[in-house]
């Protein structure tokens, strides 16, 4: 049973890190938001270091996408393409 109950723990954490990620632009705060939720998915595997790097370019700028810098520096595409981006 612990075992389920850490699954489903964990599941709600990247659900709620998830959300995060994709916090709107603009919002006070937004971009240290996403940045900090992409630490969570960069420490599990699932964006490369190049990729979060953009993250971090863009923490202190709320109104900034980082999708489109990553694209454009061909970076991250299986992310992209996760976070339903156009390549």
């Amino acid at each position: 049973m612990a075992g389920q109950a850490d699954s489903q723990e964990a599941e709600a954490e990247a659900t709620e890190q998830w959300g995060l990620v994709n916090t709107p632009l603009g919002e006070k705060w937004s971009g240290r938001t996403r940045y900090a939720a992409a630490m969570f998915f960069y420490k599990r595997g699932e964006m490369n270091a190049e990729t979060l790097e953009v993250y971090r370019i863009c923490a202190r700028l709320d109104s900034e996408d980082p999708l489109p810098i990553i694209r454009d520096r061909g970076l991250g595409k299986d992310w992209l393409k996760r976070m339903g981006y156009a390549l």
